[in-house]
């Protein structure tokens, strides 16, 4: 859920506007790995809106109501996003494990016409591209 103590959600126009309450309290930045980026900008434009926001909210700390903890990961640390839309699924994944940035692991629109149950071939993706988010965050904890 949002946290509630420190967001204020304010509907204007069919949109949301977040407003942090601790304007001390920094966002923290968006990293994106392997092609995420560019398979959420091929989203349908309502879709691309609501993940956003569902980032938005993890950079400041929260839970959006349509994330969920992946499974299969060992935890809480590896979230999934979901959103139907015209009678597709898309789904985004990012991971909040490290303590200063989010990572955005995998965005994929589900092809499978069974279940809803996430491939094995996206399954494989997010675990390279958690690798490779550990690996990053290294780097870049070595460079401050």
């Amino acid at each position: 859920m949002y946290d509630k103590q420190n967001l204020d959600f304010h509907y204007e126009y069919g949109r949301i506007a977040i407003k942090h309450r601790d304007y001390k309290k920094t966002m923290k930045p968006l990293e994106w790995i392997g092609r995420s980026k560019t398979d959420l900008c091929a989203f349908p434009t309502a879709v691309q809106h609501e993940i956003g926001l569902a980032l938005t909210v993890a950079q400041y700390g929260g839970k959006h109501p349509t994330a969920k903890p992946l499974r299969g990961f060992g935890g809480a640390h590896v979230i999934e996003v979901v959103e139907d839309y015209d009678g597709d699924t898309y789904r985004a994944v990012y991971t909040v494990r490290f303590a200063e940035v989010v990572y955005v692991l995998h965005c994929f629109q589900k092809k499978s016409t069974r279940g809803i149950k996430t491939t094995q071939r996206d399954i494989a993706m997010i675990k390279t591209r958690l690798r490779q988010a550990q690996e990053e965050y290294a780097q870049w904890q070595e460079t401050r």
